[in-house]
């Protein structure tokens, strides 16, 4: 058992006969139980991999087809290189601003005595309820020379790094005080106690809101389109829209899957193999807030700052394009078919991706292993995708093979599962991570089958988690624009989808209700990820 490195001097207390600071941290070094003794949640995680990894065989058929000639002369191009740059930078700088933004705003409403601190951390997580081709959309407004990399990297920070502070928030509520007491009475100060103590009990939090907010950003196309900042996912879709040659696009998603498999790599080596749950229950008491004193002022800003660049800019907007509008840009007759089809798609969708997510996610907590980290790499592929790549491969396996649910709900829904996948499996990860294996040992030994000890031990105990999962995922089918375009029923018409119509056309106050409507209907399922995340510390 490995605990966490302290001073030589504190290394000499601990090796006390009463010392208690090695058991009580939970970060130890278990090692990992090799084989799948559930065949069935195996038999279901490996069947759901292959479904992820049906557009990457579309890509790869597209590609044996073409032939190496062309493959090469298609992907070995300066304009390659260039996209290759644009996204490799936009993850490069995003993804570390997001860290940094979360966890200082995860500290100072869970851990110091901010003015508010509960309103603020409410604000933090609210900006999940805006689209991110809505940030983009009142940015472009307020800013219309807003362009390039470093607006990218703007409204992409604003957008997505919400993701981030649900689960860092969540960390810092779980953690036992008294590891942080028992660290500071060893001699260490606050921030050796922050970056020894607490900090590596983030990690899981924050290599897993890391790996999500990647993955997004190798995805998205709306914002990028609005800013005008080429990535490899815009000039997928431009290939398709302008010419229809699917195989220099399918040839430019092929790349997007290697920088696919460079984030996993990356977010598999910076997780590790770490424990983080326990037996007992810890200190039974709240972790004492920090005196920010003559700071506190300061301190405001950055919370007060975040709000107003993250929601002040949307809802400004839009106010100003409804009232341009009048009267007469509310559509009720197009309004209220497209609320309904839109809700009914997020809870279909929500419920059917987060039950296919229980078998994976059981699988890469309890059973690690090489073949366990092979599928589960599959399921977050197919997130790195952009929806019309999904969608296409979704086409061509439905024409060839199951024409019956060619352009049906049932294949709508698949996408969304597909593309929502690593959503739902983050979360279910991180909540089964918490869930102690001993109690569902605990649970066979009385009697209880393996999978009656699962639903009834394990997953009402991830049961908060599974539910922010079903949440994200039903944010994320709300506010998806181009596999709906591509494999909804002729006449559906979403929130989405419509936004997109008159935003295209640039008549910005016809689009404005929709964009309303929309945050309208995303802020109670961000309430409920926020709610949910606060239930996960027993608050």
């Amino acid at each position: 058992m490995s605990a966490i490195p302290l001073p030589a001097s504190a290394d000499a207390a601990v090796r006390g006969p009463g010392a208690v600071f090695s058991q009580t941290l939970p970060l130890v070094r278990s090692t990992p139980r090799r084989g799948w003794p559930l065949s069935w949640v195996a038999s279901t995680a490996l069947l759901v991999s292959l479904l992820a990894l049906v557009p990457l065989g579309f890509v790869v058929w597209v590609a044996f087809q073409t032939g190496w000639e062309t493959v090469s002369a298609l992907i070995f191009r300066p304009r390659v290189g260039e996209l290759l740059v644009n996204t490799g930078l936009l993850v490069a700088l995003t993804v570390p601003l997001c860290v940094l933004l979360a966890v200082a705003l995860a500290w100072l409403t869970e851990r110091s005595d901010l003015p508010g601190a509960r309103t603020w951390a409410w604000l933090a997580v609210a900006p999940l309820a805006v689209p991110a081709f809505v940030h983009s959309y009142a940015w472009v407004t307020v800013v219309p020379g807003l362009h390039g990399l470093w607006g990218g990297v703007l409204v992409s920070v604003i957008a997505y790094f919400p993701f981030l502070y649900l689960p860092v928030a969540a960390a810092l509520r779980r953690l036992d005080p008294g590891m942080e007491d028992t660290a500071a009475s060893l001699g260490l100060g606050p921030w050796g106690v922050f970056s020894r103590v607490v900090l590596p009990q983030l990690r899981l939090a924050v290599c897993g809101g890391s790996l999500l907010i990647g993955l997004h950003l190798l995805a998205e196309y709306g914002l990028y389109v609005m800013i005008r900042f080429d990535t490899f996912t815009t000039a997928i879709v431009d290939q398709f829209q302008s010419t229809y040659n699917g195989v220099a696009a399918n040839m430019l998603s092929g790349v997007l899957v290697l920088c696919c498999f460079a984030l996993l790599g990356l977010e598999s080596a910076a997780r590790g193999n770490e424990r983080y749950a326990r037996i007992g229950t810890g200190a039974a008491r709240l972790p004492q807030r920090r005196r920010l004193g003559g700071a506190t002022w300061l301190c405001l800003l950055l919370p007060a700052l975040t709000t107003a660049l993250a929601l002040g800019v949307p809802l400004v907007t839009l106010v100003r394009w409804l009232a341009a509008g009048g009267a007469g840009v509310w559509r009720l007759g197009e309004m209220v078919p497209a609320v309904g089809q839109t809700l009914a798609l997020a809870l279909a969708g929500a419920l059917l991706t987060t039950l296919a997510a229980v078998p994976m996610a059981w699988l890469s907590i309890r059973s690690p292993g090489r073949l366990q980290r092979v599928l589960e790499a599959c399921n977050y592929l197919v997130g790195s995708l952009p929806g019309v790549v999904v969608a296409l491969a979704l086409v061509t396996v439905t024409v060839r093979v199951a024409m019956p649910i060619y352009q049906t709900a049932v294949t709508v829904l698949l996408a969304y599962a597909l593309m929502f996948l690593p959503r739902a499996l983050i979360s279910l990860r991180t909540g089964i991570a918490q869930a102690p294996v001993e109690l569902e040992h605990a649970a066979r030994s009385l009697g209880h089958t393996p999978a009656r000890a699962l639903w009834a031990v394990t997953l009402r105990l991830a049961a908060p988690a599974a539910a922010a999962g079903a949440a994200l995922v039903g944010l994320g089918i709300t506010n998806e624009l181009t596999a709906t375009l591509m494999l909804a029923p002729n006449g559906t018409r979403t929130l989405a989808t419509s936004f997109w119509a008159y935003s295209s056309e640039i008549d910005y106050a016809a689009a404005a209700p929709y964009a309303l409507i929309m945050i309208l209907l995303s802020l109670p399922m961000t309430w409920l990820l926020y709610t949910q995340s606060k239930r996960t510390a027993g608050r």
